[in-house]
């Protein structure tokens, strides 16, 4: 799916983006750690062990997992949906700091969810965002997620958010 504004393209995770993939997660390693927990050197070092494992959950229906490819061929964000089971999934997110703060989480994260609608057949989403990343709480609220509850993150307290598809 092609997100014209940004001249990118949302693709679901394919054997062939594994390079690109740990490309962007190396390049925004330090950036995403100020937001969200560090994945350690051993995400690193098992990098196409874990790529490998992550397709095997896609192609079993556990997990879809989508990323944002520019016109190089780079990968500029990640967009998932975590266990889906009973018609909901977790939503998570991530954004290369060079395309941060430019409206593309909010596109990738609204074509997910018009994804998980129309073709992953799911019913309810919810995602958590820890209170020092006002941008992504920003991001889930601007595309219709409430907040449900407080949470506890690695970075201190969050916020639960829930977003009915039926509604979206």
């Amino acid at each position: 799916m092609y997100l014209p504004d940004h001249e990118v393209s949302l693709e679901p995770l394919r054997a062939d983006h594994e390079d690109a993939a740990l490309a962007f997660e190396l390049e925004n390693r330090a950036y995403f750690a100020s937001w969200i927990w560090d994945r350690g050197d051993e995400y690193f070092a098992n990098f196409a062990t874990r790529h490998a494992a992550l397709l095997a959950e896609q192609e079993a229906g556990i997990c879809r997992f989508h990323v944002l490819v520019d016109s190089t061929g780079a990968v500029v964000g990640r967009v998932n949906l975590i266990d889906l089971e009973h018609g909901t999934a977790e939503l998570g997110y991530r954004i290369a700091e060079k395309w941060a703060g430019k409206g593309l989480a909010t596109a990738a994260v609204r074509a997910v969810i018009q994804l998980a609608k129309d073709d992953y057949g799911l019913t309810s989403l919810w995602a958590g965002a820890s209170d020092h990343n006002v941008a992504s709480q920003t991001v889930l609220t601007r595309v219709g997620f409430r907040p449900v509850a407080s949470s506890s993150t690695d970075l201190g307290p969050g916020k639960k958010y829930e977003l009915s598809l039926e509604d979206a």
